[in-house]
């Protein structure tokens, strides 16, 4: 897979989620019971999904939503609990040992993945399956392991409006994108512009609770698996209560940071208050202080126009270092010797 590739992936990010859409839901009619929680379980870029999840939730659905990046499963999860297993390729190792606990634990399963071991299981164990298309990235799929979560949400009446928020969000990417793709040249193209801002730089990417700081988890992810480069990130107001306390010594090294703020219109007016004090007391010790605004009305929109631009932006870095964006070499080695053992 080339980066043109990937560009390709990151371009057609908007059909993915017109794709989901159209999936069938019907699978689902007999999932329509009274649930005290909900347990997204999947790693890395098949984990994501869940965390999106679980902020668009917060406001919305009546019962705690949970992500689970792990073998093993909480005690709490039984037959109240409505349990996604979702791994990309399938063939997740810690997925498919949470699977196994939560059928011990009466769990009701909804499988979401593109074939593996994973499709095996739920076929034989008659759970319902969101089969979705296969030969990506797990990174470079994040709708198909977003969209049908939420869709399968509101299909069995736990959340609603979700179709129209999705289909708000779709129209807000396939704006932005035409800014943001390898043609759209400099100063007007965010994505290059920060990603020269960010070279030879460690990025932190600060976001805010329950609104932004999935997406700076995604930001940060994206660096390190995109760009091949640490990255670390934090929410307000919690990195105000410790984060921000770090930045005294040693100098030399907070010289070579640079921290990414995500932004929202629907930031507490007191966290926009502590982002503007923050960004005092370290305007002279970072290399840099860069500032993303969020676009669209509806919170998926927001979310996903912060998420495009750091999807693009991390690529962009990966060729200012000279680096392919799309292999994995180090987790793709650490599979590798753990299926030795």
């Amino acid at each position: 897979m080339t980066t043109e590739k990937m560009m390709d992936y990151l371009y057609n990010l908007p059909a993915q989620f017109e794709e989901s859409l159209e999936f069938d839901y019907s699978v689902l009619e007999g999932l329509k019971k009274d649930y005290h929680n909900i347990l997204v379980s999947g790693l890395g870029g098949s984990a994501i999904g869940g965390d999106i999840l679980k902020s668009y939730a917060l406001k919305r659905a009546g019962i705690p939503v949970l992500v689970n990046r792990d073998y093993d499963i909480p005690a709490f999860v039984n037959e109240k609990t409505l349990f996604f297993a979702v791994s990309y390729s399938g063939n997740t190792e810690e997925t498919l040992s949470a699977y196994q606990q939560a059928r011990k634990q009466g769990a009701d399963i909804v499988c979401l993945s593109s074939g593996g071991k994973l499709l095996h299981m739920a076929a034989k164990d008659a759970y319902p399956l969101i089969k979705v298309p296969g030969g990506l990235a797990p990174r470079a799929a994040t709708a198909y392991l977003f969209a049908p979560l939420l869709m399968a949400l509101e299909r069995i009446g736990l959340l609603q409006g979700a179709r129209k928020e999705l289909q708000e969000t779709i129209q807000v990417l396939e704006t932005m994108r035409e800014s943001l793709v390898p043609e759209a040249a400099l100063p007007d193209n965010q994505a290059k512009t920060i990603a020269l801002k960010l070279k030879g730089s460690i990025p932190i990417i600060w976001g805010t609770a329950g609104i932004s700081e999935t997406a700076a988890l995604r930001w940060k992810a994206q660096i390190n698996e995109n760009a091949k480069s640490p990255a670390y990130y934090n929410a307000f107001p919690e990195l105000n209560h410790n984060e921000l306390v770090g930045f005294e010594a040693p100098e030399e090294s907070l010289s070579s940071l640079s921290c990414i703020i995500l932004r929202d219109k629907f930031d507490n007016e007191r966290v926009r208050k502590r982002m503007e004090v923050t960004k005092g007391l370290i305007k002279d010790k970072v290399n840099d202080i860069i500032e993303v605004y969020s676009q669209g009305e509806s919170f998926l929109a927001r979310f996903y126009s912060l998420v495009y631009t750091g999807d693009y932006a991390s690529v962009y870095l990966a060729l200012e270092y000279g680096i392919n964006p799309t292999p994995v070499r180090v987790i793709d080695y650490l599979k590798s010797e753990l299926a030795k053992q």
